[in-house]
């Protein structure tokens, strides 16, 4: 065989030995469900080229995690970065980025060195694997947490994100306080939980303010600067457009920002901009951008120190956490300039709950708002 000793995959034995890739797992776990002859035979391969399953408790540990991302263009991955650096360093642990770019290629690129390398952990954030790649984690002993999942992930995989319905809910009430009536939304990819929770929380804002939601209003986005950009021009180019505009990331609320400035429209005097994110770079741009703050950072600190309690065989406190979010309000929203519209009474945040995203998730999503506004320059 061309691959060398103990580099072979589950895949690869699974095919030999003419059985499933969970055979093959069932039997490396010491499971009873698999017969005599099978098991023999499956036992026979993995000896011959040297697979051995790593124990998470192995004092031969090679100190590195591994952040899997789809892609690393935005600022947003680089405050999860952040956040997974400052504990994984504490920790005396590296850290090793990848971005998959979504392709089974890359993927499973990515899980040759990942078993070359003898990682600890596995981080992923907002990324699928594929059940095969996902198995072979599990039989190689690599623990694993996902940040903001993209689906419903297995049972046993801890997941991490924020709370997203009630930050979609809030910047919507927001608007909806001001007067507008006509609240336009750049959504994201729909594939995301996170995506599909804040249109849902813009929902549930609309209808609790008694506004039928006008299906027109609602475009698709991706969360880049050139799908805010695309979308606000569509929403634009209603009949009846939007005096507010909600983007379900920060990146796309600067598109849609560059989109009006083009047309000669102000913000926020013509049209009012939320993000969400809060990103660092959005409260020096022009004017500083009302958004909804989710804990990137954060998110990623809880990540590595989740995978580095399962390195241990330690369970986490809970398998799904929502961390806050939080309102923040600066110069991109006022009232709406035709002055017909009624406002809508703030409403009382404390008594909403939010519909958890995931079953058993234990959510700490108290939604505040905060008034901020960028700190005066510093001088040499």
């Amino acid at each position: 065989m061309s691959e060398a000793r103990g580099k072979v995959t589950i895949t690869e034995i699974a095919r030999q030995a003419g059985v499933s890739v969970p055979t093959v797992s069932r039997v490396v776990n010491g499971r009873s469900d698999v017969s005599p002859q099978t098991r023999a035979r499956v036992e026979d391969l993995l000896r011959r080229h040297g697979y051995r399953r790593r124990s998470a408790a192995s004092p031969t540990r090679a100190a590195l995690l591994d952040l899997v991302f789809n892609d690393l263009d935005s600022p947003w991955a680089v405050e999860i970065i952040r956040g997974v650096e400052e504990i994984a360093h504490a920790a005396g642990v590296g850290t090793v980025v990848s971005a998959i770019h979504g392709r089974s290629g890359d993927a499973r690129e990515w899980m040759r060195n990942l078993r070359a390398r003898a990682s600890d952990g596995v981080i992923l954030v907002t990324s699928a694997l594929e059940p095969v790649l996902h198995e072979e984690l599990r039989v190689l002993g690599v623990p694993l947490v996902v940040v903001d999942p993209t689906g419903s992930p297995a049972l046993d995989v801890p997941t991490i994100g924020a709370a997203n319905w009630v930050g979609g809910l809030a910047a919507t009430e927001h608007l909806l306080s001001l007067g507008h009536r006509r609240v336009g939304l750049i959504a994201g990819p729909p594939r995301l939980l996170c995506s599909r929770a804040r249109l849902d929380g813009y929902r549930a804002a609309l209808e609790g303010a008694g506004i039928a939601v006008d299906e027109s209003l609602v475009v698709p986005g991706d969360f880049h600067p050139e799908s805010g950009f695309t979308g606000c021009n569509a929403l634009l180019d209603l009949p009846e457009p939007p005096t507010a505009v909600f983007a379900a990331s920060d990146q796309m609320a600067l598109g849609a920002i560059e989109a009006l400035r083009r047309r000669g429209l102000r913000v926020p005097e013509d049209v009012s901009v939320v993000g969400f994110d809060d990103l660092p770079e959005v409260r020096w741009s022009a004017p500083p951008l009302t958004t909804v703050r989710q804990p990137l950072a954060d998110m990623g600190k809880l990540a590595v120190r989740t995978v580095l309690r399962l390195t241990r065989e330690e369970q986490p406190d809970s398998p799904r956490v929502e961390l806050g979010t939080e309102l923040v309000v600066r110069s991109s929203t006022a009232p709406p300039a035709d002055g017909d519209a009624h406002a809508v009474p703030p409403p009382r945040t404390a008594a909403r709950t939010s519909p958890p995203a995931q079953p058993g998730a234990r959510t700490t999503n108290r939604t505040q708002t905060a008034t901020n506004t960028p700190p005066p320059p510093q001088t040499p």
